[in-house]
């Protein structure tokens, strides 16, 4: 194919960050938007200079009308399984916002959907691009803080009072609360930088009279012998993002984007990072050309729906049950 001809679903928040990085690629063409909100999709179009390409109302109108090889799916998390099955089904290749679905027996059917399509099925956790990520990942890997014994994972967002009154804060539509929506990066994070699999968790939840539960902490215990805590916070004043990798010989801390490694009585070391080479939409165009494997697989992104299951099985709380209440 010369180009890639993506169709959008879902022209709100997030959609406009893979407009960007999609309207970068020679090898990409955005060919259709779909939303349910005209305004939305209008407001979208003007901004990116997509007025012309094909605009519907509903996403099966454009995957029946639209000629396509792909789709961007940002629409609320409840959505996503059947969305991206119906494209599955269609035979075109999925990138799909986090978290991929809300349950492991959605994404276990995605997953098998997309094998028998032999499709593309990625999800858009960003972090996997990242250089600050990748770094640690890769000083876990080699061995450069010796066996991991501990990990500290802590986002805090003023996420209540950004997203009160949206769909993000109604059950029905975003399948839970921070922990489902924003801290799905975080547990993405935690699983991938290290490769642990978790079996035990011990989590308190707090709604603080929202719809959705807004604070998570949670206590992991993992198959590999390290424990960690996971401190998810949605009613705070602002962003703040943090990680602690504790190993036998050293530790490294992440603290809203700067990187250091320490070890017992050195200096602090500091290390130069390259820019990054890739993102989302372009890590997703290169696997449907071939170029490579697909970065972020649809086999990973279940490893964080099934702990964010565990956590709020163990807690006790059902997304589902809130959903019914309204």
């Amino acid at each position: 194919m010369s180009k890639v001809r993506v169709g959008m679903i879902g022209t709100g928040g997030i959609a406009g960050w893979h407009a960007r990085q999609l309207l970068e690629l020679p090898e990409a063409q955005i060919a259709a938007l779909a939303d349910i909100s005209a305004a939305n999709r209008s407001a979208f179009a003007d901004k990116y200079g997509l007025r012309d390409v094909a605009h519907f109302d509903r996403y099966e109108d454009m995957l029946e009308q639209a000629e396509l090889d792909a789709v961007v799916i940002c629409s609320p998390h409840t959505l996503h399984f059947r969305q991206a099955f119906d494209a599955l089904d269609k035979g075109l290749h999925v990138l799909i916002e986090k978290p991929m679905t809300c349950s492991s027996a959605e994404a276990e059917a995605l997953i098998r959907k997309a094998d028998e399509a032999g499709k593309v099925l990625q999800v858009s956790y960003q972090r996997h691009f990242q250089p600050q990520f990748l770094y640690i990942k890769d000083t876990i890997a080699s061995g450069g803080i010796g066996r991991l014994t501990s990990v500290t994972a802590s986002l805090y967002q003023d996420w209540r009072q950004l997203a009160s009154g949206t769909w993000r804060q109604d059950p029905a539509l975003s399948g839970g609360g921070f922990l489902m929506d924003s801290g799905s990066h975080i547990i993405d994070v935690l699983l991938w930088t290290t490769g642990l699999t978790p079996v035990d968790v011990k989590p308190q939840l707090q709604k603080h009279g929202a719809p959705v539960e807004l604070d998570t902490f949670t206590s992991i215990r993992f198959a590999e012998g390290v424990l960690a805590g996971l401190n998810l916070v949605g009613y705070a004043p602002c962003w703040h993002e943090t990680f602690v990798f504790c190993g036998e010989d050293g530790a490294i801390f992440y603290d809203n984007g700067k990187i250091s490694l320490r070890r017992h009585k050195q200096e602090p070391i500091v290390p130069e990072l390259p820019e990054p080479t890739t993102n989302q939409d372009k890590s997703f165009v290169d696997a449907i050309l071939g170029r490579h494997e697909v970065l972020v697989p649809g086999e990973f992104a279940l490893k964080v729906v099934k702990l964010s299951e565990m956590i709020y099985q163990a807690a006790g709380y059902s997304p589902e049950a809130d959903a019914g209440a309204k």
